[in-house]
Formats: structure tokens, C-alpha cells, sequence
């Protein structure tokens, strides 16, 4: 697994005090409101798993998985959900976290339909950030860091679901999906 990785671009140590620095300004913002955070699984499960350990007001967490990669490397633009919500939203302040905010497609689909389920706020959170990539007019509210235009994998991002279980974020190897 390590032969496919052509080089680091965030290891552990960077990785967590990223995410220590997001949960310290997520709690300072938060801690007035009804806070649910709503994984997109599976890519975001690792970054949430410890983002939620850094929140130091009480929140609610549920999980969504949505596809629209389809095995490829880049979105397809076809959203297709895969399960959804549990938990109601009105009244909450949702807090949509993600792995990665590239095309902006997926999370652009999933705010418009969260929005008429009437939560009282909605956000998104990511860890990493490719602005270049970008093909919606959408923006997290809060980003861990920007990343160069790239295919990366590990700490929950995959190729092909292999790779989330790094603890690191790498780039791909071309030559693996070229």
C-alpha cells in the first residue's frame, strides 16, 4: 500500500492539530445552538470520528452516504444517495462534515435537499480543500486546509475503498489509475 503513495501531504501530527483547531473554533461558534453534525460517509468517517472527540459542547451526530464517484477519480456529477438521515432536522443547526470539497457537486446536492427538512442552520466543514477544482459556487464554512489539484487517499479518503486506513493523507501514484 505504501508503493502507491507518490508522496505525504498531511501526516498524523499535521492531521491532528488541524483537526484540534477546528473543533476548539466549532465549539467556540456553536455553543449556543443545537448542534448536529452529519457525516457523508464513508470518506469522512475517520476525520469525524476525531473532530467529534475535539467538540467540547454537546452535539447530536448522524450519518449519511451519498455517491457520485462511482470508482472513478473524478465525480461523475450524478448524486445518488445511499442512505439518509435518521434523526429529524427542524430545529438543529447542522454542521455537514466531509473529507474533501473538490467539484463541490455532491455537497451542492445535499444542502438543497437538507434545506427544505427545515433545520435551523446549515454549514459544512472539510477537512481538506481543492478550490481549483471546484465546479459549484459552494464554500465550506470551515476548512481544515487547501490541497493542490491531486488525487489523495488515506485517513478515510479511498481509491477504489482501498487506502482510508492510512494515517496520512498522500497523493495517489498516477500511473494506479491513469
Amino acid at each position: 500500500m505504501l508503493d502507491d503513495v507518490e508522496k505525504v501531504l498531511l501526516n498524523p501530527e499535521q492531521l491532528s492539530e488541524i483537526v484540534k483547531n477546528l473543533g476548539k473554533k466549532i465549539s467556540e461558534d456553536y455553543k449556543d445552538k443545537n448542534l448536529l453534525m452529519i457525516s457523508i460517509l464513508k470518506g469522512s468517517v475517520v476525520f469525524m470520528s476525531d473532530l467529534m472527540r475535539h467538540i467540547t459542547i454537546p452535539c447530536q451526530i448522524d450519518f449519511m452516504s451519498v455517491s457520485s464517484y462511482r470508482g472513478g477519480v473524478k465525480s461523475s456529477g450524478v448524486v445518488k444517495i445511499l442512505k439518509d438521515l435518521d434523526i429529524p432536522l427542524e430545529g438543529f443547526d447542522l454542521l455537514i462534515v466531509e473529507d474533501i470539497l473538490d467539484s463541490g457537486q455532491t455537497l451542492s446536492y445535499i444542502t438543497k435537499i437538507l434545506k427544505p427538512r427545515r433545520p435551523r442552520s446549515i454549514k459544512i466543514c472539510t477537512l481538506l480543500d481543492k478550490p481549483m477544482a471546484r465546479k459549484s459556487s459552494i464554500q465550506a464554512d470551515y476548512v481544515g486546509t487547501n490541497i493542490p489539484d491531486e488525487f489523495v487517499i488515506g485517513y478515510g479518503l479511498d481509491y477504489k475503498e482501498e487506502y482510508r486506513n492510512l494515517p496520512f493523507v498522500g497523493v495517489l501514484k498516477p500511473s494506479l489509475y491513469s
